[in-house]
């Protein structure tokens, strides 16, 4: 179901000192790298759980990932949305055939939802990040860029939850220990990288982190198993500012042509703004985790950074 996808060379300039590859998880057939590891979650459930249905939890983009794949193997799937969830990311999970069920913006208020759903119903859970068989299929995105680009020697990856960095950590590090694997999310959900420098996992208020125009990064904590994982297999965790973000943003869509969500900017940004916090590395490639931005805040960060003078990374 999820497509094999393109790792594009940033244009580079003179004095960059690296060569710059972004992975175009946008291209993903429902924008975002989610589909992987809800395809593979579901598509490993006998058909005695399919007949059950399947519950989920998400800011977005998982939503649509388990939409989509449960609509293509005919299992009927219920998903908990907070109440801050893009338009566009709540109507292509509807279109994708999902029930939607709107809770708060805080991580626990979908939690609690729904475990409840699935105590009712009987449903099958299908987490966003804290499951082997999710972690697993993220991973995959790992095996391409080790398989496309041999001699890479920095990834970086959006952390929230934890399961999309940890799925490809685990896969690099097991194929070349010499990879050295940075996650980066923004300043106001930077719970993870406060988890890896304290050694146990950190919350964040739901306030502040409910704050990023990254929406897709908006979970804390990060789960129990991805931690694991990140503990083990992560080198790193950088932060990026909102600014950074929206000039990310602009700089990706003028550069390559491909459209990144605020979080599927963040990585990007870590080369961009923040390259002397980064292990030196000659091959750097970021994961472009997803593409599914409003066109009207598109629209606005492009008027905005049109009219700034923030630095720029281009």
């Amino acid at each position: 179901m999820a497509i094999r996808t393109p790792l594009l060379r940033f244009p580079a300039n003179a004095n960059d000192g690296y060569e710059l590859y972004l992975k175009a998880e946008c291209l993903q057939p429902v924008g975002s790298f989610k589909l992987r590891g809800a395809y593979n979650k579901i598509a490993s459930l006998s058909d005695a759980e399919r007949r059950r249905g399947v519950i989920a939890h998400s800011s977005g983009n998982h939503a649509q990932g388990v939409a989509y794949a449960a609509r293509a193997l005919g299992v009927r799937s219920t998903i908990v949305v907070p109440d801050n969830i893009p338009d566009i990311k709540l109507q292509a999970t509807k279109q994708y055939g999902a029930e939607v069920v709107i809770v708060g913006s805080a991580s626990a208020d979908r939690i609690q939802k729904a475990a409840e759903l699935e105590v009712q119903h009987g449903f099958v859970p299908v987490p966003p990040y804290n499951d082997e068989k999710i972690i697993a299929g993220q991973g995959t995105i790992g095996l391409e860029i080790i398989e496309e680009l041999a001699d890479v020697d920095l990834v970086l990856a959006p952390v929230s939850g934890g399961g999309l960095i940890s799925g490809i950590a685990s896969a690099v590090k097991q194929l070349n220990p010499k990879v050295k694997i940075v996650g980066v999310e923004p300043e106001l959900a930077g719970d993870a990288q406060a988890s890896l420098r304290q050694k146990q996992r950190v919350t964040f208020p739901a306030e502040q982190v409910g704050r990023t125009i990254a929406d897709g990064l908006r979970t804390s904590p990060v789960g129990e198993i991805p931690f694991e994982h990140i503990m083990k297999f992560v080198d790193d965790i950088v932060t990026v500012s909102e600014d950074e973000i929206r000039a990310s943003m602009v700089s990706i869509l003028q550069n390559t042509r491909i459209v990144a969500e605020p979080s599927g900017a963040v990585a990007p940004a870590a080369v961009f703004f923040h390259a002397g916090q980064l292990p030196k590395a000659r091959k750097i490639a970021a994961v472009v985790s997803g593409g599914n931005v409003d066109p009207k805040m598109l629209a606005s960060i492009l008027m905005d950074q049109s009219q700034k003078s923030f630095p720029r990374p281009y």
